[in-house]
């Protein structure tokens, strides 16, 4: 099959479908040129650059066009039902980033925790800001989960050995076999934690999940993380939490818009940040190539 790479893959892999006969091209082409270039493509890998919308798709159809994989868990950049309804398979690669994310969650929490990120970044300017820099620990406080999957599990098991209290919430339910953390509801996690990680899809309408009125919810005292998706927060709702000292800080590796361009964002000391990073891991991205690998070989099947 002639297969595109539009955002990158991990070499081995790449030289693994190569081995398996298929024709790999490496190319990222803008929106108004991707529809088209796709009617030549059986498959299309794709990570967060790229989006496959309606338009995109009905600029693809009548070619080859079969399957599309996100190299990574979510899919919102993919108009997924759309290209189902017109014959075209998506599926995404959600195993194999875990590790990374959650291990990207928890650097947040222990920069926010130590002021890590500004410090960095003061020490640079020439300031000694040791008596302002006064932290917290990490051990014996509350981590809040919004959503149950398969990072949250990851980042839960990290945190407890660092002697955290795990709370959660899922859309589920109650989570069977995870007697060690506690249920509970969105509002009393968010009333409860010190420490609330995000790990949901994006909402259906595109709105913002966690809301200012959410935001009320939480402790003075507490930290928010976002590493799932962007605009799960709102972002504005964020930013007049964090000045009005109503929260701690904050940490965010996903944005409303990418790459970010919000100044109130970029330019508050209380936000740690990273440039979607979350799955950007060498081990990450390998098991994502070999689960790319996978999913092709078994589709051929």
């Amino acid at each position: 099959m002639r297969i595109l790479v539009t955002d990158g893959m991990d070499k081995t892999a790449m030289a693994k479908l190569k081995e398996l006969g298929h024709e790999v091209v490496e190319h990222f082409y803008e929106p108004e040129e991707l529809g088209k270039a796709l009617r030549d493509f059986d498959v299309v890998v794709v990570r967060s650059k790229t989006k496959i919308r309606e338009n995109i798709i009905d600029e693809a159809k009548g070619g080859n066009l079969k399957l599309v994989i996100r190299g990574g868990v979510g899919v919102d950049n993919i108009d997924v039902k759309y290209a189902e309804a017109n014959g075209i398979k998506v599926t995404n690669t959600p195993k194999a980033s875990s590790e990374s994310v959650a291990e990207l969650a928890l650097g947040h929490m222990l920069a926010l925790a130590r002021f890590i990120g500004i410090s960095n970044h003061t020490m640079r300017n020439g300031e000694w800001n040791k008596k302002q820099y006064e932290g917290v620990e990490l051990n014996g406080k509350t981590l809040g989960l919004i959503g149950m999957g398969r990072i949250s599990r990851a980042l839960a098991k990290r945190a407890t050995a660092l002697g955290m209290k795990v709370i959660y919430t899922d859309i589920i339910g109650a989570v069977p076999g995870l007697d060690e953390y506690t249920f509970m509801s969105q509002e009393e996690v968010l009333k409860n934690a010190d420490f609330v990680s995000l790990h949901i899809p994006a909402a259906p309408d595109g709105k913002p999940v966690i809301n200012a009125e959410l935001l009320s919810l939480m402790k003075p005292t507490a930290y928010i993380i976002n590493t799932a998706r962007g605009g799960l927060i709102c972002e504005e709702a964020l930013c007049d939490a964090l000045d009005a000292g109503k929260l701690a800080g904050a940490a965010l590796d996903v944005f409303a818009s990418e790459p970010l361009k919000c100044e109130r964002i970029m330019n508050n000391p209380k936000i740690s940040l990273t440039p979607h990073i979350g799955g950007s891991t060498k081990e990450a991205q390998g098991r994502i190539g070999m689960e790319i690998v996978d999913i092709i070989s078994n589709f051929q099947k």
